[in-house]
């Protein structure tokens, strides 16, 4: 409880700046929970399904993989369900590497999606913070004109305190913004990894398998 009202309390002198600061923290810890969960279940639901279809791929069963695949909305199904749908018509192995590829650019917007927001929210909390600051030490130093000289000194470490507030505030939101940006960019580049594995190495199961005979 103490920790809270010393939060409340530090949050109320900060001066008008940190309810937008606050609602960029709100964005942000919603952003960094989705993408957080949304990564980590794909990740694991592309490497399961691509456990189960590629010894399909290898014995050249493919209407087991086509079933597998089919009517899944998950990233690799998709990819693979795209290039199966291909065997048939593919002369060349660069058929079905152009198939799986344009398949996999329509899903990157989906992985990437908001996970930049968070590198923005961090800048914008920062310079939030910074004009509270500077904005509160212009209205601290303006309205020390008309006071006694005695009282001055008290007045100037009261509005510096209240103005940096806002500052830290900025910075407490900013820096867990960056660090949740960083790491779900490295979260969505392994998903992408993961991807392009797939495509590639379907293809070259395809290419050495009975079940395909490019010309």
């Amino acid at each position: 409880m103490d920790a809270i009202s010393s939060f409340v309390m530090f949050f109320n002198d900060g001066g008008p700046f940190m309810y937008p600061i606050a609602l960029v923290l709100a964005l942000s810890i919603a952003i960094s929970i989705e993408r957080f969960i949304f990564l980590g279940k794909s990740l694991r639901e592309n490497r399961r399904l691509w456990a189960r279809v590629s010894p399909l791929l290898a014995s050249s069963d493919l209407a087991e993989a086509k079933l597998v695949v089919s009517g899944s909305k998950i990233a690799v199904a998709r990819i693979l369900s795209e290039g199966l749908e291909r065997v048939s018509t593919a002369r060349r192995r660069s058929d079905l590497e152009i198939a799986t590829e344009d398949s996999l650019m329509s899903i990157l917007p989906a992985i990437e999606r908001r996970t930049h927001y968070l590198a923005t929210f961090s800048n914008v909390a920062t310079l939030l913070g910074l004009l509270g600051t500077v904005l509160g030490l212009i209205g601290a130093f303006g309205a020390l004109g008309n006071v006694d000289p005695v009282e001055k000194a008290n007045l100037l470490s009261a509005g510096i305190s209240e103005a940096m507030s806002s500052t830290a505030f900025g910075l407490i939101v900013a820096i867990p913004s960056l660090f949740a940006h960083a790491y779900l960019q490295t979260q969505a580049e392994e998903v992408v990894n993961t991807l392009e594995s797939a495509c590639a190495r379907f293809v070259s199961l395809l290419s050495s398998g009975d079940a395909v005979n490019f010309k």
